[in-house]
């Protein structure tokens, strides 16, 4: 991010061939829903993928889900273009992603020696992710309650904010146990996959992130458009929820032609017409 710490979408989009590499080595472990109990305070759902099950935490209690909303919103706003990261659900991403094996380290390489490392070695700290959310999470909030008269992080105005958040990816923040930079990689790596995932894993609700850039979702093939040029691509994209099949129309040559079935005999596929509707041969 820049001095004046004005994020926006255009500038996001620029970052992701930088960012996106980063985050998948270090921090990308996309996993289902996790069954791990809510943190104190919270409530279970009563029906998973409800409305109510979007909002109930597995991992954040109340204060660490309210200053992911605020740090999130802040990453990736709202603007012109669109909803932001708080409201594209990317809060209940990081949580579920917490609660599970990623929010574990279970991928992790973990043993000794810990070192400073370079940039290019990625994560290199002996807290799990769990922990590094938990611990930077708390170290924010009590910086913020020392210098503004107890207010936390998520009770300060988006100016005031921005200059914590600015602080945190300079190093220059007393965390504790976590450095900020790297918790404020964390955190932006974490805002970018939520943004750009699949909605199953809790973000990019209505595909928001997808629309942005035109990316298709989750398509099974696209064997049959090889050979199709400069053809608009016009469908919604599909989410691995919905996605049944080829999401494009065939050209109309495909259309017009007797319809082809490949029966596999000793291992071998043999090409054979269709029967026709009115129960004719081949």
């Amino acid at each position: 991010m820049d001095d004046d710490f004005k994020p926006v979408r255009r500038r996001l989009l620029k970052a992701l061939g930088i960012t996106l590499p980063v985050s998948t080595a270090v921090f990308a472990d996309a996993q289902h829903p996790p069954t791990t109990r809510p943190s104190p305070g919270q409530s279970a759902a009563s029906t998973p993928g409800s409305d109510a099950a979007e909002h109930v935490s597995l991992f954040f209690n109340v204060d660490e889900r309210a200053a992911v909303d605020a740090i999130v919103a802040r990453l990736i706003p709202a603007d012109e273009l669109g909803p932001g990261a708080k409201e594209a659900g990317v809060t209940t991403f990081l949580d579920r992603q917490l609660a599970g094996t990623f929010g574990q380290g279970a991928n992790f390489y973990r043993h000794g020696p810990f070192q400073q490392g370079t940039p290019e070695q990625g994560y290199q700290l002996a807290l799990t992710p769990a922990e590094c959310y938990r611990l930077g999470l708390a170290g924010l909030d009590r910086v913020c309650a020392s210098r503004y008269g107890g207010r936390r992080f998520a009770q300060l105005d988006v100016a005031t904010q921005d200059a914590m958040l600015r602080e945190a990816e300079a190093g220059k923040l007393d965390l504790g146990a976590v450095p900020s930079a790297v918790f404020f990689q964390a955190l932006l790596d974490g805002a970018i996959e939520g943004f750009f995932s699949d909605p199953v894993y809790g973000g990019n609700r209505n595909m928001v992130g997808w629309k942005l850039v035109g990316f298709p979702g989750a398509m099974a093939s696209f064997a049959n458009d090889i050979e199709r040029h400069n053809v608009p691509y016009t469908r919604p994209p599909v989410p691995i929820a919905t996605a049944h099949g080829h999401a494009m129309p065939p050209p109309q040559s495909q259309v017009q032609a007797q319809p082809v079935a490949f029966v596999a005999l000793a291992g071998n596929a043999v090409c054979r017409s269709q029967p026709a509707a009115n129960g004719g041969g081949e």
